[in-house]
Formats: structure tokens, C-alpha cells, sequence
């Protein structure tokens, strides 16, 4: 009799954890996730980018990034994500995205900051995330070989030997389950949501992350983050995004005094780099200034170009079609996480990462816009596809559970929050890094937020000069 396959596991059910899903076929798949929160895939404005236009290439496309990430990119890797991208796009309309098209059949191309060339496919206009989890979803839900599972969060890793072989999840009802696997992928996003004001959904929060180093997966670049320069300014704590693409269609940045916000500043004036605009941002109203995007000059039908931003804008009592709007930075993404291969091995036998809570090295210092999905979608069925042809090893050895951890309340987070978004945003300084450690390295017994939180801002002190998103503006204190 013939045993049957151990699944593998994979955390997460994002673009990347969906794509990793489809792409490992035949080999059976538990796809499991914290769905009640969401994920940042479907809230994606930005679109995919990809070097289909006429005058365009995967090099040029490969040199925005590295510029865009400031050549601390693996420059290999990029090359092959830019190879990839148009056969990337590809492959999603087969799975039913329907991309935006102009009237002669040819997709519709944006541009977005950093970007030289209008290479942005969008699908539903400023819908593309939502679009892409949308058939996605549809395909995985038609797949025999997965067996999707929603309110389950990961809180434990089972090693046998050195070798992850394993989870254990915990319900709605805090009741747990183990689930023995051939392989564990974490596709958890990112940790915006660890911030004060994100673009991000509250499960953006790290946890994915905390699990891996936790089984001592190595980090890779933990001090970039990215803060998108443009959500609506409003009171809460995951703000409206308003996408680059607005500016792209001829959108503009003021300060309070009706001044163009980036005149001078860079060569790409409103379509700079996002840590370029972001820093100006946060600069203007750090010193209690304000900060605008009038994207009244746009023209064309708002409810099918930005359905998204319009719905977001005129909920909050604002019109973007007439009248300009108070934006404000916020976390957004995050370049750094447990430390990959382009086929998402981690350092640790079992375990694999994909999407944004791994680091390949592709987006470097800084992502260039649109960026994400892609690299999401390609990693994906890239680690799939490797999967599906790992032979299953039995893991021998004593077996071990390594924990997560405890969970700060909910009434602790708020604090936490507010002291990365003052010591760890888009401009840092080293006292401030030092307190802000020190509080959480005081604290990192009891949570494990706190215990990643930590290993943030360890490495943001440790990278003393500015690089990026990362940028120092210290004041002579030690780090």
C-alpha cells in the first residue's frame, strides 16, 4: 500500500501563496491563512510592471530598478525578474485577470515613479490587487490538489532534526491542530501593519516573519522600508492609498502654500523615486506644515481609471475630481525578511519563503513602484514549480515545536506603533534608534512584536549611513 504524500504547507494566501499553490501541482497543498484580515495583495493599487510597450525592454526595466533600489539589488536576480515580467502577465490572463486595454487592443500602460518608460499594466484600473486575488482565488478553488483553509494562524514550526516538518495552527476558538508537512512555505506579506499609519491590513503585521527567525531563519535587509509618500490623510490606522498611477496621469504634489512640493528636488519632479517624495513628505509636515495632491488636471472617466481612490476619496467627504487632498506618508512595504534564494530557500532545511516577507535581493534599498506584484506572482510559480519535483524526504531526529510566541494585547500595539513610526519612518536618527531598542529589547520577553520589532530597528542602528529607503539624519548621538 502506497503512503500517501505529505502535503506542503504553505502560510499565507496572498498573490504569492496562491501563485506558490497553483504552480506546485500535482503535489497536494494546505493553503492556510488568516482570512479574516485580508491581504495587502487585494488592496494593490500599483499594477504589474513589465517591458510590453513599444521602445521598452527587460534592460531597461532592470536599470530602473537598480537605480530605484539604490544597486544594493542582487543584480542577477533582477535581470531575470525583468526577463520574466511580459510572460508573467501572460500567465495571469490565462487565469481570467483581464487587463486594462487601450482601443485598439494593446494593453493600457501607465508609469509610475522611478520608472522611464510607461510599463504599468493595471487591471480595473486601480483595482489591479484586488482584480489578481480575485482570479486567482477562482483557480485555486478549482484545484484538486489544494485544500484552502481560512482562520488559521501559524503560531508554531515542528522541526524534526534540523528540518521543518511541520505546523501548528490555532482557530477562531484558539483550539489547536498540528499538521505534519513535506514542506513549509511562508507567505505571510509584510509588516506595515506594525506601524502607525500603513496602507497595509492589520494581518500585515510581521507574524510570518517572527515565526521564521524565531526557527533562526536568517534576515536579510530588515532596515528598508518603504513608506508610499501619498495616502489620504485622514484620522485611523491604515489609511486610503492613493496611487502613484494619479500622478502618472498628471497629478501634482503642493505643499500648504499652493507651492509645487517637489520643484528642484529631483529630475523626475513628482514622479521621483517613492523614498525621495515620502522623506519630503514626512520633512513638510514634521514641520508642521501640510501636504497636497491635486489630481483635479486628470481627465477621463474617474469611475473606471481609479474606482478605488475615487470610492475611498468621497467616503471621507472628499472629491479627487474637484477638489486637491491632504496626503500623508505611510508604511507600505517592506524590502527586507527572511533571507531567500530566487527558488525561496531559507537557511533552514524544510522551510521556504515567497512574496514580500522573503528577501531575494531583487528590490534592493528601495522597490520600484509596481514591482511587487510582480515579483510576487513570478517567485510564486517559480518556488511552486520547484516544489512539485523536491523528492519528499522523511525527517529523522528528535522532534521539536518552536513557538512564535505570546501576542502583545491589543491594547499594547498602539504603543508599539507609534514608536516605529517616530524612530524607524522614512527619516532616522540614532538616538532615536537606540531608545526605541532599548524599549523593545526590555520588552522582548513578553511579545513576540516586541522581539521583532527589535531585530527591526538592531538593524536599521547597525546600518549607520543612509542607503535608500533607509535614511539617516543623525545628531552626533551613538547608535
Amino acid at each position: 500500500m502506497t503512503q500517501a504524500r505529505l502535503p506542503i504547507v504553505v502560510i499565507g494566501s496572498g498573490v504569492a501563496g496562491m501563485a506558490t499553490a497553483l504552480a506546485a501541482a500535482p503535489a497536494p497543498v494546505r493553503l492556510l491563512c488568516r482570512a479574516s484580515e485580508g491581504s495587502a495583495s487585494a488592496m494593490a493599487q500599483g499594477g504589474i510592471a513589465a517591458a510590453v510597450g513599444e521602445g521598452d525592454s527587460p534592460a531597461a526595466h532592470a536599470e530602473d530598478t537598480l537605480v530605484a533600489g539604490a544597486h544594493h539589488n542582487d543584480a542577477a536576480a533582477v535581470r531575470w525578474l525583468c526577463d520574466v515580467a511580459p510572460a508573467t502577465v501572460a500567465w495571469l490572463a490565462e487565469q481570467g485577470v483581464v487587463f486594462d486595454r487601450a482601443s485598439g487592443g494593446h494593453l493600457q500602460l501607465g508609469r509610475e515613479g522611478g520608472h522611464g518608460m510607461h510599463r504599468i499594466v493595471h487591471a480595473g484600473g486601480d483595482a489591479t490587487g484586488a482584480m489578481l486575488v480575485q482570479a486567482l482565488q477562482a483557480r485555486v478553488e478549482q484545484a484538486s490538489h489544494v485544500q484552502w483553509r481560512g482562520d488559521a494562524d501559524v503560531d508554531a514550526l515542528l522541526l524534526r532534526g534540523d528540518r521543518v516538518a511541520g505546523v501548528r495552527i490555532r482557530d477562531a476558538q484558539r483550539r489547536h491542530e498540528e499538521i505534519e508537512a513535506a514542506l513549509v512555505v511562508v507567505a505571510t506579506g509584510g509588516i506595515g501593519a506594525l506601524y502607525a499609519h500603513t496602507s497595509n491590513p492589520p494581518g500585515a503585521d510581521g507574524s510570518g516573519l517572527a515565526l521564521a527567525l524565531a526557527a533562526g531563519a536568517e534576515p536579510r535587509d530588515l532596515e528598508f522600508v518603504q513608506f508610499h509618500p501619498t495616502a489620504l490623510a485622514v484620522e485611523g490606522h491604515s489609511l486610503p492609498l492613493l496611487t502613484e498611477a494619479l500622478r502618472g496621469a498628471g497629478a501634482h504634489l503642493y505643499d500648504g502654500e499652493g507651492r509645487p512640493l517637489m520643484a528642484d528636488l529631483h529630475p523626475l519632479g513628482d514622479l521621483a523615486p517613492r523614498d525621495v517624495v515620502a522623506r519630503r513628505v514626512w520633512a513638510v509636515r514634521q514641520q508642521g506644515g501640510s501636504t497636497w495632491l491635486d489630481a483635479t488636471p486628470i481627465e477621463g472617466e474617474w469611475e473606471r481609471r481609479f474606482p478605488t481612490v475615487l470610492a475611498a476619496c468621497l467616503a471621507h467627504g472628499l472629491d479627487p475630481r474637484r477638489e486637491r487632498l491632504p496626503i500623508s506618508p505611510v508604511a507600505h512595504f517592506h524590502m527586507g525578511g527572511v533571507a531567500t534564494d530566487l527558488d525561496g530557500h531559507t537557511s533552514i532545511p524544510g522551510l521556504y519563503a515567497a512574496g514580500e516577507v522573503a528577501c531575494n535581493g531583487v528590490h534592493g534599498a528601495n522597490r520600484l513602484a509596481s514591482n511587487s506584484l510582480l515579483e510576487a506572482v513570478a517567485c510564486g510559480r517559480r518556488l511552486g514549480a520547484a516544489l512539485a519535483k523536491v523528492p519528499v524526504l522523511q525527517a529523522g531526529g528528535t522532534h521539536r515545536w518552536i513557538e512564535r510566541g505570546a501576542s502583545l494585547p491589543a491594547e499594547g500595539l498602539p504603543a508599539l506603533r507609534e514608536l516605529l513610526w517616530r524612530a524607524a519612518g522614512p527619516v532616522r536618527e540614532a538616538g532615536e534608534l537606540r531608545d526605541a531598542w532599548q524599549v523593545c529589547t526590555a520588552a522582548a520577553d513578553g511579545a513576540w512584536q516586541m522581539r521583532l520589532a527589535q531585530a527591526l530597528l538592531r538593524a536599521m542602528r547597525l546600518r549607520s549611513r543612509s542607503l535608500g529607503a533607509h535614511w539617516r539624519e543623525d545628531h552626533g548621538c551613538p547608535a
